[in-house]
């Protein structure tokens, strides 16, 4: 495990960003999603992609959603949410992380922001920020959000081995849908896309994590 990691893409987000483009191996097939063009009314929200060193690994934290959610129920996601009034992108994504995940005593350490990303199915225009900890976690999942926690290894995102696709079909017809292996889960459509453009900025590190 890389201790450097932290720094390094401290610095790499500081500079120009690959973004979650079409015709990437992240984005759908046939690219359909209007990466950066939101309408006027999209919400805000804000995700938070957090590191930690576990097991001699560096894992992020994702969640599996609730079947009875309004948003994206059933699908694995980073933890995240609306912006609230009077807060920033930055602020929201860690008080999301907290009110999802618990862990209040955790201190985080912020790296910076990948590029911003517009989800039609919700119409969410969604900020993600990059941060760190020292340490694992002490996780409480707020079962009223989170079904079950997820803590996938970033070394397993990077392996081009557990990158797969699917066939899906919304109200256009059929589209195959890029998705990363983890155990029984598959992680698609806007994680995918978040994910999948950490795991370039990683790529282009050229270190061992």
């Amino acid at each position: 495990m890389n201790r450097l990691l932290p720094q390094l893409l401290s610095q790499r987000l500081a500079a120009g960003l690959p973004g979650p483009k079409a015709g990437t191996r992240f984005g759908s097939r046939p690219p359909f999603w209007p990466y950066y063009d939101p309408p006027s009314d999209a919400r805000r929200a804000a995700v938070l992609v957090l590191l930690y060193p576990h097991d001699g690994r560096w894992r992020l934290p994702l969640t599996l959603r609730p079947a009875h959610l309004a948003d994206h129920p059933g699908q694995v996601s980073l933890p995240g949410g609306a912006i609230e009034p009077g807060e920033n992108s930055r602020q929201a994504a860690v008080r999301e992380f907290h009110e999802e995940l618990g862990a209040a005593a955790t201190q985080i350490e912020m790296l910076g922001e990948l590029s911003p990303l517009f989800v039609p199915a919700s119409n969410f225009r969604v900020a993600s920020w990059v941060a760190t900890t020292a340490e694992r976690p002490r996780f409480d999942p707020n079962p009223a959000e989170v079904e079950e926690l997820i803590e996938v290894p970033l070394g397993h995102l990077v392996d081009p081995a557990n990158l797969d696709s699917h066939t899906r079909r919304d109200q256009d017809g059929r589209y195959t849908a890029p998705h990363f292996i983890w155990e029984p889960h598959r992680i698609w459509g806007a994680t995918c896309l978040i994910l999948g453009e950490l795991v370039m900025v990683v790529e282009g590190l050229g270190i061992e994590i």
